[in-house]
């Protein structure tokens, strides 16, 4: 099978196919297709920019052609999940591109937008719903939408959802879902938790892979330059500003260091925007837009954006800062070279990161070209002596895959209090530190301020009964109370009223008013 009109799809979208310019399918598209179309579930295995979205939206919009049926209210036929709102927008994109000589119904359902809109509109009901998992759920929840109606189910890049922290939500999700249900699965790596959820999800996929596990495409041209932190700037600055730079992307490892980045690109005369985790929506449309239409010719992004921006003419990829997730670098370099074309991906490495570029080397067996700025050998002295940021994975939904690396390098975040500082929450339960009210230190047994503490009282079985204890003279409490009253009135103090005492039951009285005695 060369032509899409051999894969057995309905002539609406093959017009629209045809619209776009589009006549032979990817490998993906070529295997997954067809199987979609017979109803079996997939699992697939690819990288980005090989064309994984057409190879499950096409398939959904084939079956929804075949069934004139319309979705009932609060109800839809397909659900797409992905892990970011511009991923999620961009499928959605592509949905209605592909759909646009049909009667479809499609919504997006993301966070960081106004939820009555969409409320509205799954309301009259939908033929696909594109969507990340936490506003899906929310969504759930609160009854606005049911999920028992749902025949074809699409996890897209599965593997950021595991590391944005998503799995739970995609479990809770599915077991709303009909057993009875076709199931696609899409990841650019396998790790075991997205192996798990697999097996659990799929019944006899097909499994497709077109590529081996992040390896990067082979039409982009790799460099990497060694580099003093404080060259990166300059560095950065020439070689944006070089005209053979037609439209690029620059990836930071954090949200505080794209918005340094852009900054400087931006008082330099470039034209730059920045898109990260902390931007509104109406921000990152904005930037996106912006660059997509040629008027921003630079965007700086973290890696939350690495999948899902879709723009087929970028030029020239930069990582300012290399990934300490090697997994990231493929999907960072992988924005360009897009729909058959040529890129350039540019990495700048401090000594801080000579480890990371060392693990993206092994993960994707390429030695990628070197040049050095300054002395080879101080660089590899200060690459040796320094601890680089501890390799993990998030794991939280909150923090939306980004500032990996951020606190190490001393740069707290906002919501961090600086480090040597006592941190609010529960009291510690260890030995205080020197100065600290209620200090203890060992042996002398006293508070800071000459109090005996509770480690010098008797040991439990030397104390008075515990009856004999709570003994007290009677009246006793009234007996103060009457001291505490007379050194009010002597200090010239109002004396507080008595309180008095009420009884009788809420009915007597007139209005069934209480009665003081």
């Amino acid at each position: 099978m060369t032509q899409f009109n051999e894969l057995g799809l309905a002539e609406p979208i093959l017009r629209a196919l045809e619209d776009a310019g589009y006549n032979e399918p990817t490998p993906i598209q070529r295997e997954a297709i067809p199987a979609l179309i017979e109803g079996r579930d997939v699992l697939g295995i690819a990288q980005t920019g090989t064309g994984k979205t057409a190879a499950f939206v096409l398939p959904i919009l084939h079956s929804i052609s075949a069934d004139n049926k319309r979705p009932a209210p609060k109800t839809c036929r397909a659900l797409i999940l992905s892990p970011t709102r511009e991923l999620s927008a961009q499928i959605l994109e592509n949905l209605r591109g592909y759909a646009q000589h049909m009667r479809i119904s499609s919504a997006l359902v993301v966070g960081g937008l106004k939820i009555g809109p969409q409320v509205k509109m799954l309301a009259r009901g939908v033929d696909v719903v594109v969507a990340t998992p936490g506003r899906l759920l929310d969504l759930v929840r609160s009854g606005a939408v049911s999920l028992s109606q749902v025949r074809t189910l699409v996890l897209d890049e599965a593997d950021q959802m595991l590391d944005l922290g998503f799995i739970p939500a995609i479990r809770d999700i599915v077991s709303r879902l009909p057993q009875d249900r076709q199931t696609a699965l899409l990841s650019a790596t396998m790790p075991k938790p997205i192996k798990a959820l697999a097996h659990d999800l799929l019944t006899d996929p097909k499994q497709i892979s077109v590529a081996p596990a992040s390896r990067p495409i082979e039409r982009i041209e790799q460099s990497v330059v060694l580099t003093p932190r404080d060259s990166k700037r300059d560095l950065l600055l020439e070689l944006l500003s070089d005209r053979s730079v037609e439209r690029s992307i620059v990836f930071t490892r954090t949200k505080r260091g794209a918005d340094r980045v852009n900054k400087s690109l931006v008082q330099y005369g470039l034209k730059s925007a920045a898109i990260h985790g902390d931007k509104t929506q109406g921000q990152r449309v904005k930037a996106l837009d912006g660059f997509k239409s040629g008027h921003v010719k630079i965007l700086v992004a973290t890696d939350i954006a690495a999948r899902g921006i879709d723009v087929d003419d970028v030029s020239h990829v930069v990582n300012y800062e290399l990934p300490n997730i090697p997994e990231s670098y493929v999907h960072r370099i992988g924005r360009t070279a897009r729909a058959g074309k040529t890129g350039v991906a540019v990495s700048l490495c401090d000594p801080s990161e000579y480890e990371y570029l060392c693990d993206i080397e092994k993960l994707t067996g390429v030695e990628i070209e070197r040049a050095i700025v300054g002395e080879e050998a101080d660089f590899f002295a200060e690459a040796r002596n320094t601890k680089p940021v501890k390799k993990k994975r998030s794991r939280s939904r909150n923090n939306q895959g980004q500032g990996q690396g951020q606190r190490a390098q001393g740069q707290n975040a906002q919501d961090h209090k600086p480090r040597g500082q006592k941190p609010r929450g529960p009291k510690s339960q260890g030995p205080k530190s020197q100065g600290q009210r209620g200090e203890r230190q060992q042996g002398d047994g006293q508070r800071a301020e000459g109090k005996p503490f509770r480690g010098d009282r008797a040991p439990r079985g030397e104390r008075p009964d515990q009856a004999a204890r709570s003994e007290r003279k009677p009246g006793r409490s009234q007996e103060r109370s009457g001291e505490r009253q007379q050194a009010r009135g002597d200090a010239g103090g109002k004396p507080r009223r008595p309180r008095k005492r009420r009884t009788g039951n809420a009915s007597q009285g007139s209005g069934g008013a209480h009665v003081p005695a």
